[in-house]
């Protein structure tokens, strides 16, 4: 790679990240969600059970006082329930409710579209090749120093 090259990447990577995030804005704002509450939703989502409050504060990379507050939003939305935990009169489980489900089912289907969207200028072997190369990039990133986050959004 020659040094201007070099120079670019990290532009044109933010460039693009940037694009990203203002199609996930857009996208989810028919929603009335934030890319925060999506994020939770989406861990939750994942689950095979529900989570105790802070797995999901963990999972999120956020102190527990603020997942209460996603917990909130979504709860409020009529997203997710919480429970108490019987294993743990101390802990609340959170679970997708058949709306969260539904919603979740949606925001995958935008998802697939808008990365459709952004990917079409490539070619099937340059997407598999940029597919393999973010790979690449997502290491586990507590080698990459103090400040790097544990955990991308």
């Amino acid at each position: 790679m020659d040094s201007g090259s070099e120079h670019d990447l990290p532009d044109l990577f933010l460039r693009t990240a940037r694009r990203i995030r203002r199609s996930m804005h857009a996208r989810l704002a028919p929603l009335g969600l934030t890319p925060g509450q999506a994020r939770a939703l989406r861990i939750l989502g994942r689950s095979a059970e529900p989570l105790r409050m802070a797995a999901l504060a963990e999972q999120l990379d956020i102190v527990p006082r603020s997942a209460t507050t996603v917990v909130d939003s979504l709860e409020t939305a009529g997203l997710v329930t919480r429970a108490a935990d019987p294993a743990n009169r101390r802990s609340t489980l959170v679970t997708p409710t058949t709306d969260g489900r539904a919603v979740l089912e949606r925001m995958a289907e935008d998802r697939r579209r808008a990365a459709a969207d952004l990917f079409a200028t490539l070619s099937p072997e340059q997407r598999e090749n940029l597919r393999e190369l973010l790979a690449l990039l997502d290491v586990d990133t507590e080698h990459c120093g103090p400040n790097a986050p544990r955990r991308a959004g």
